[in-house]
């Protein structure tokens, strides 16, 4: 569970271009069989990344500081820094849809 939370925090992070757009679209990937579809926003200095996993519907809420990533996936605390969420990246292609 903790290698799938920084999985979708590298993913977010490699999407960050677009951060602070109105009307941010949703962006999604696929890794080990479910997908994952959120929305990234950016308050302040944080980024704020919402989302659910399919087919589970397992919700999860992420907030970005500096070097830091805190929040709750699945109903599970997580906390992490960023740079071990670049490493678990991979191979993992993210897509924006």
């Amino acid at each position: 569970m903790r290698n799938t939370i920084k999985i979708i925090a590298a993913a977010a992070a490699a999407l960050t271009s677009s951060i602070g757009m109105a009307g941010e679209p949703q962006k999604s990937f696929v890794h080990e069989g479910s997908t994952y579809v959120f929305t990234s926003t950016q308050a302040g200095e944080r980024q704020v990344i919402d989302g659910h996993r399919y087919p589970s519907g397992q919700a999860f809420h992420l907030i970005v500081r500096g070097n830091r990533v805190s929040g709750v996936s699945g109903g599970v605390p997580v906390a992490f820094k960023t740079a071990e969420a670049t490493g678990a990246a991979g191979g993992v292609a993210a897509v924006a849809r």
